[in-house]
Parts: structure tokens; sequence; C-alpha cells
């Protein structure tokens, strides 16, 4: 019997040899309630830190949030300490995730490309 390897490699460790990551100040928030107003959004991280920016994105057909937002604080430090303490947490009664946004660019070169 003739075992077959295969001659291709986990695309993480391509990912990883020809990308850069860059982690910044921004976080991206998931699974928030669907009831969570911008005032309870803003709230939960302004003992952070300085937020720079907070966006709760809304359903503007039924008038209530998606379930996701974006916050920018001043310095990474900040938004890693929310991470920290925010990421799998229960808050209202759903478990959410905080993630920091990365920037990830396949040639490994962070200049805006010009289309």
């Amino acid at each position: 019997m003739m075992r077959i390897a295969p001659k291709f490699q986990c695309l993480t460790d391509l990912k990883s040899r020809f990308s850069t990551v860059r982690y910044n100040s921004q976080l991206f928030v998931s699974r928030l309630s669907f009831y969570t107003t911008y005032d309870d959004f803003r709230g939960m991280f302004s003992p952070f830190g300085n937020i720079k920016e907070a966006k709760l994105v809304m359903d503007n057909r039924i008038g209530r949030t998606k379930g996701f937002g974006f916050v920018t604080f001043e310095t990474e430090v900040e938004a890693q300490n929310a991470i920290k303490a925010l990421n799998g947490k229960i808050v209202q009664g759903r478990l959410i995730f905080v993630e920091s946004v990365t920037n990830t660019k396949a040639d490994g070169n962070d200049a805006p490309s010009e289309s």
C-alpha cells in the first residue's frame, strides 16, 4: 500500500512567514447585546483610559445595535488593559469578545496601495 504525503504547508505557517501584523489601539468588540446603548458601550471602556472614538454599529432599519462595535484608545497600553479585563466576560447577559484590530499586508509593506 502506497502512502501519499501532502506537499503543502499549513496556511498559518505561510501567513506568518509572508505577512506582518501590527497591533494598534483600536479594538473590535463582538457579541454585544442588541439593546446596548452608545452610553453603555462607551461607559464599558472608559475605566481603561482615554477613548478617542467609540462606534457602535447600528441597524437603521430596526433602530438597535447589530451586536458589534469599535473602540479606539489614546494608547496601545490602554487598549491591551481593556482586552485583558473585558475579553470573555459576560456583559448584559452576553459573553463578549474584545480583540485588537490588526492591519495585515501580504507583501509586508505598510504603505497604502494606489488603486
